[in-house]
């Protein structure tokens, strides 16, 4: 028989088993040490927890009951922050590395709404071509403009450091979270 905490991670609730819920706590002091001293930590550890959140949601499925094995399966995901040596134990697991690029409105490079700089980041190419080619539509045949309504319509807006790294088709890992925490 184990003990099992209800604890609220990301503000959302959970019932965690006690051996998880020490592993958890001990990667979130981790990391939470790690970024002493950075102007934008509590933001970092908002946007942490978030993704825990939601990658326990995924995992849970019909269980009811965070394990030991779903912890360090998401801390592996994750990783930890640039400069902190993990132990042998805490090696990150590479088939969690892969991630797909989504279109959203870029907020960080945009001139009107962010939807040339989304598109051109989802593309691969530079966002000049992309601005070329609006502006190219707009002036010979009108439809750039509603091109670019629809576009701004459909996508939505890259606002947290997750969605910004999928944006970009990178993995939401620590590393990369606390990158993109620093400009929202």
């Amino acid at each position: 028989m184990k003990k099992t905490l209800n604890v609220a991670i990301g503000g959302c609730s959970f019932i965690i088993d006690e051996d998880a819920y020490y592993v958890m706590s001990e990667y979130l002091e981790d990391f939470r040490k790690a970024l002493e001293g950075s102007n934008t930590s509590n933001d970092v550890m908002d946007e942490l927890e978030v993704r825990i959140s939601d990658l326990l949601k995924q995992k849970l499925g019909g269980r009811e009951v965070v394990n030991l094995r779903m912890v360090e399966e998401i801390i592996a995901q994750i990783g930890y922050p640039e400069g902190y040596k993990a132990d042998n134990n805490n090696k990150v697991n590479n088939e969690y590395m892969s991630a797909t690029k989504k279109l959203f409105r870029d907020p960080d490079d945009k001139k009107i709404g962010g939807v040339c700089s989304g598109l051109a980041l989802f593309l691969g190419i530079d966002v000049v071509f992309i601005r070329i080619i609006f502006l190219i539509a707009l002036l010979f045949c009108g439809g750039g403009f509603w091109a670019y309504v629809i576009f701004w319509v459909v996508a939505p807006e890259a606002k947290t450091a997750v969605e910004k790294c999928e944006m970009r088709g990178i993995p939401p890992t620590a590393e990369n979270i606390q990158k993109f925490t620093s400009r929202i």
